[in-house]
């Protein structure tokens, strides 16, 4: 290769990144080249596999392979195939890190990106991949209904806050013909920190801890927005996430379950209904797991439904709490104590 053409391609490389869809304008410039000659440069970049190119025609942009940031369309199309956007756009930036990391990503950016298509009801998908400070952030975005208002609607719910509690369950789907609804649970733990915005409710599982704030969606109003953000020095596995929720003889069979979500911040737990709500679907695991954080007290008939009435009913379920204040330990106590025999925690 001559020093002409090592220039121009050095130069490409250079620049990409600070102009990813004006790199044929900026490269024919520089070197007082056509912008057609500039574009076969281009393209030989994008074939040895240097460069990644998003878009057609007027829309066309340049991410470096390896680079720290990409962000690309996708129509929600008939042929629209989860794998095949992986492949082509995300997995090129992550080949240079460790094989636990591309697997998380994988398995989080394949089930997030499939949801957007078979259950979004809408017509495009923007995926945003940012590295900063050696973390990765992958936000997928759609233009639909709402993954909330989508519950909300399957189940015939009052609020999005109880499609936050049932999509945070885990084995919930509102297409169990397609779907598992392990993908949203699963994708939560691996990731170091995962968030949901839809409509103004934003949810955030992160370290095993859950966080809910009102917050507007921007820049598309409506849809659905997740953000998946991940250390590129963890050590994580997915196979240890799996492992820790299923195995072998009962598959998928450990939940954790945000009591706080099941009743307005505004009203007290206390009814056999708020506690029939929050177990709607728990018959489905061997071990439930209640998280009481953000629960002031409760109800004698609340803690009845659950660890009565229910434990009556699906005697091979283990429940068990944690973040449970003193007034909610004693209420829960004095419930199991009315039981001689129990293995519940």
């Amino acid at each position: 290769m001559n020093t002409d053409k090592q220039k121009i391609l050095k130069f490409i490389l250079e620049q990409v990144e600070q102009h990813p869809s004006g790199l044929t304008s900026i490269v024919s410039k520089h070197f007082k080249i056509s912008r057609q000659r500039a574009n076969t440069y281009i393209a030989r970049e994008v074939k040895n596999g240097r460069l990644i190119k998003v878009g057609h025609t007027n829309s066309t942009r340049y991410f470096l392979t390896g680079g720290k940031h990409i962000k690309f369309t996708s129509k929600i199309e008939p042929n629209l195939a989860e794998d095949k956007i992986w492949s082509k756009y995300v997995k090129p930036m992550l080949l240079q890190y460790p094989d636990n990391i591309q697997k998380i990503c994988a398995y989080g950016f394949t089930e997030i990106f499939n949801n957007a298509i078979d259950h979004s009801g809408g017509t495009i998908i923007y995926t945003t991949i940012d590295i900063n400070n050696n973390n990765l952030n992958i936000t997928i975005t759609d233009n639909g209904v709402g993954i909330y208002q989508k519950i909300k609607k399957a189940l015939n719910l009052d609020t999005e806050k109880e499609a936050i509690l049932h999509l945070s369950k885990g084995k919930f789907t509102t297409d169990p013909s397609k779907h598992t609804g392990e993908g949203i649970f699963f994708t939560s733990r691996i990731f170091d920190s995962f968030s949901i915005l839809s409509e103004d409710m934003f949810y955030t599982f992160k370290k095993k801890d859950w966080f809910l704030s009102q917050e507007k969606k921007e820049p598309f109003g409506k849809g659905t927005y997740i953000r998946m953000s991940l250390s590129l020095n963890t050590e994580r596995t997915t196979k240890e996430v799996m492992r820790r929720y299923a195995n072998q003889e009962i598959g998928f069979g450990r939940t954790i379950v945000a009591v706080a979500l099941s009743v307005d911040p505004n009203d007290p737990h206390v009814s056999r209904s708020q506690a029939k709500r929050l177990l709607l679907g728990l018959e489905k695991f061997k071990i439930v797991v209640l998280d009481f954080k953000g629960v002031e007290s409760v109800g004698q008939a609340f803690i009845d439904e659950i660890f009565r009435v229910f434990k009556n009913e699906y005697p091979n379920i283990n429940i068990h709490y944690f973040n449970a204040n003193e007034d909610v330990k004693d209420m829960i106590k004095r419930e199991m104590a009315t039981r001689s025999s129990t293995n519940i925690k």
